[in-house]
């Protein structure tokens, strides 16, 4: 028999997020909207798609280990070193890489209560002691989060700007001036999964220079290219250099590095979805306000709507969507359960969710 470690032994099994292919399966049947995953209905450039099928002719070789192509466009596209970008198997598989890094057994770890959750399966799964701190005003709070930080003892702090699931989001000065509170010896994982449809104003400038804040991009959002699992980080270069040591070097396959390569040349495509997102995001808005339900704002690829209600009868709103074909989902914690969270997509879903919507509100209230 197989010998797990004491801490394998001790984890349950976990599963962060409950795929549409499972409840496909468990439905008998597909569904017809796909708008709780955050992937972008709108589809990848072109040029990319056209690119992955040029290198799918050479699927038979291993890629580039080093990632050099994607890594220097990304360098050039931001204008930092080279030496600060790390290429990975999207967000969720540079956190895990990060907190092997930072993280040993007991060490303290910082992040905000129904935040984004496969980083805390990252730090149980290193055994790290996770604190998490709660909203305020459906917001990550920055000042509980950097108190709680000073309190522990952090090595890392979490925080996701724009939020998910929440969508909402801090500007660039409240976020510096957060880094600027937190306790030395404390570094900052910031993702930023949707810094490409975000204000301009939320995003702080690159800063490779400081050691303190490694930022976390994906092109799993704006892209559209969540299936091939493709991000990136920009850090200092010591803690770049430093996923070397760890990383699976061929994580990244020569589809998936094409693809993306021709995606972030691919400018006028990702101005395209920006302003379908925009459009979509004021259509789940007039959808929710329709029926008596409050979108909050979102500077993200979806929008949470406020039910009104608690997270029980959140649940029931999604269970009936649900039931009717339509795939969303909902914060795990009080009070953010009180919403539903809708992923932007294209016309034909937001009609099928504004034909869905009232029929689901009806059964949960019954």
């Amino acid at each position: 028999m197989h010998r797990l470690t004491p801490l394998a032994e001790s984890l349950p099994a976990t599963v962060p997020f409950v795929g549409p292919e499972t409840q496909e399966r468990s439905r008998g049947r597909p569904f017809a909207a796909r708008l709780g995953a955050n992937e972008s209905g709108f589809g990848p450039s072109p040029r990319a798609v056209e690119a992955m099928a040029r290198a799918a002719r050479d699927a038979w070789m291993y890629g580039d280990p080093e990632v050099h192509d994607l890594r220097h466009a990304l360098a050039a596209h931001h204008g930092v070193p080279v030496e600060s970008i790390v290429a990975g198997e999207g967000i969720d598989g540079l956190q895990a890489y990060l907190v092997r890094l930072l993280v040993a057994p007991g060490d303290a770890v910082v992040t905000s209560l129904g935040a984004y959750p496969t980083f805390a399966f990252h730090v149980a799964g290193n055994g790290g002691s996770l604190h998490a701190v709660p909203y305020r005003d459906d917001r990550e709070d920055l000042h509980a989060l950097a108190a709680k930080a000073r309190e522990t003892g952090a090595k890392l702090v979490y925080l996701a700007n724009p939020d998910n699931p929440m969508g909402s989001w801090h500007g660039a000065d409240a976020v510096t001036r957060f880094l600027g509170d937190l306790p030395e010896g404390t570094v900052l994982c910031l993702d930023e999964a949707y810094a490409d449809l975000a204000p301009a104003e939320a995003i702080p400038p690159l800063d490779p220079t400081d050691g303190r804040v490694i930022r976390m991009r994906t092109f799993s959002k704006a892209h559209g290219l969540a299936g091939l699992r493709v991000g990136y980080a920009v850090a200092h270069p010591a803690l770049a250099g430093a996923f070397d040591r760890i990383r699976n070097h061929f994580g990244l396959g020569r589809v998936a590095q094409a693809g993306a390569l021709a995606a972030l040349e691919d400018g006028a495509w990702l101005d395209h979805v920006r302003a379908e997102v925009a459009r979509s995001r004021e259509r789940i808005a007039g959808i929710a306000r329709a029926n008596g339900l409050q979108p909050l704002p979102s500077a993200a690829n979806f929008v949470a709507v406020d039910c009104g209600r608690d997270g029980a009868f959140a649940r029931r709103v999604l269970d009936a969507l649900g039931a009717r074909g339509v795939f969303v989902r909902m914060p795990g914690v009080a009070p953010l359960d009180r919403c539903i969270r809708v992923s932007c997509g294209p016309e034909p879903d937001m009609a099928r969710l504004g034909e869905a919507l009232p029929e689901a509100l009806r059964d949960a209230r019954a």
